[in-house]
């Protein structure tokens, strides 16, 4: 193994994941830490029969394009995929990265690329899964993100990605951990921040002590962070600090005067500033007009719709789960928008049978999951649609659903990326679909 550790790999380009891509004797090597142009020393992370999965660890030709990590857990943690590369590269590989999924998928290209989104770089993060773990052997509590090979808890002390009320405080939440009985039974921390706090959810298998909950509520004190404990499922969430009976966080909208009241576990965006780009683009790109009557698709807590509200006659937003489009009522009234109607309807299943479906919408707005939004696009003909905004997650299934809307009559007008999680291999798409 070590003389194996010890071969070099010229790196020829990068994969959609942000690994450079290599050959040796005709196999396939993905290099994590590796750049186009870069000759590197590597080790095995994991053999297959195809290909096998590295790690650069000695650089011996240079990229004018690789910098320095801002983690020192960088090649360690597999939280990030890319900070060894610059940031104007992070965003030319993207977006070449979405080009080319709309080239061969979607056969087609827009015909604009609009200017990427992209705003501070680190301390961004606001929401996050933490696994936690007491290894024995080292004694000690390790909190965060897994390893690059999938398997550990990584073994990090700081996270330069999260917001610093969390990132910063790592090894703080680790040896709070260490003092509490069931510190074998917790397996995950779900951190959500919002404007007005941070809450920290542990998720315990065990009830946890007196003396626990105690530990836990000073803690909270001392850093303002509300704590809450999930004994069992969504449901079992509760407050524990400040004592009150129900957590809720809220973010706002300035541009559109909106507040958004939300649970810690509901689906926000991780990157609140980003996230106000992408409104404001998305709006842009729709151009909603007074009588315009619109359909939001995968509406969720009422990002888009609500902003979408202030200028349309009506919108309509459609979401696949109950508890959320309760919600998304319940912040259409707080921010008093009478003109914004919600409906639950399961998105990936025929839906031109629902009442909502069978009317006719001027323009469509789509922000599905990372599964797309295949049987929508499918049956997109019925909305009579002009426009369609669609915000995408997964460049790869948002090349298959440009494929199908292609079929429907409609055109890529506009494209471009949004780096919604920088440092990671991870993007944002935000595109305009004209009808022919």
């Amino acid at each position: 193994m070590k003389k194996e550790n010890n071969q070099t790999i010229e790196i020829t380009q990068l994969s959609h994941e942000g690994r450079g891509i290599g050959h040796i004797d005709g196999k396939t090597y993905f290099v994590a830490n590796a750049l186009p142009g870069e000759t590197v020393k590597f080790s095995f992370l994991k053999k297959h029969k195809k290909f096998n999965e590295v790690i650069a660890n000695e650089i011996i030709n240079i990229s004018k394009h690789r910098v320095t990590p801002k983690c020192k857990h960088f090649t360690q943690c597999g939280g990030c995929q890319i900070q060894h590369m610059s940031p104007d590269y992070q965003l030319h590989y993207k977006q070449n990265a979405v080009l080319e999924l709309i080239q061969h998928i979607g056969k087609t290209q827009p015909i604009e690329v609009l200017p990427p989104i992209s705003l501070d770089t680190y301390s961004y993060r606001t929401k996050a899964r933490l696994g936690v773990r007491y290894v024995h052997k080292k004694e000690r509590v390790l909190v965060g993100f897994r390893e690059l090979n999938g398997r550990y808890i990584a073994d990090i002390e700081c996270c330069p990605i999260l917001i610093p009320a969390v990132g910063n405080h790592l090894s703080e939440i680790a040896s709070l951990i260490e003092q509490l009985s069931q510190k074998e039974k917790i397996p995950q921390i779900e951190v959500a921040a919002s404007d007005n706090t941070c809450t920290l959810i542990f998720r315990h298998l065990e009830p946890f002590s007196d003396d626990d909950i105690k530990l836990l509520k000073i803690f909270g004190e001392q850093h303002e962070f509300m704590i809450c404990l999930q004994p069992g499922n969504y449901e079992s969430i509760h407050q524990i600090y400040p004592e009150q009976s129900t957590p809720e966080l809220q973010y706002k909208i300035p541009n559109a005067n909106l507040c958004i009241n939300f649970h810690p576990s509901d689906f926000t965006q991780v990157n609140y500033p980003v996230n106000l780009a992408m409104i404001d683009q998305a709006l842009y790109l729709l151009s909603p007009q007074k009588d315009d009557v619109i359909l939001d698709l995968f509406c969720g807590l009422g990002n888009f719709t609500l902003p979408i509200s202030q200028h349309a006659g009506q919108v309509i937003g459609v979401e696949g789960d109950i508890q959320m489009v309760k919600k998304a009522e319940e912040n259409a009234a707080y921010n008093q928008r009478n003109n914004a109607k919600f409906y639950a309807a399961n998105l990936f299943e025929d839906c031109t049978k629902h009442s909502w479906a069978k009317q006719k919408y001027h323009k469509i707005l789509l922000d599905p999951p990372r599964a797309g939004a295949e049987e929508i696009c499918k049956n997109i003909n019925v909305f009579s649609a002009s426009d369609i905004v669609y915000i995408s997650c997964n460049p790869a299934t948002l090349a298959r659903d440009t494929h199908e809307l292609l079929k429907n009559g409609y055109t890529l007008t506009k494209l471009g990326i949004i780096n919604m999680f920088p440092q990671t291999a991870h993007v944002e798409t935000i595109a305009l679909f004209t009808k022919r």
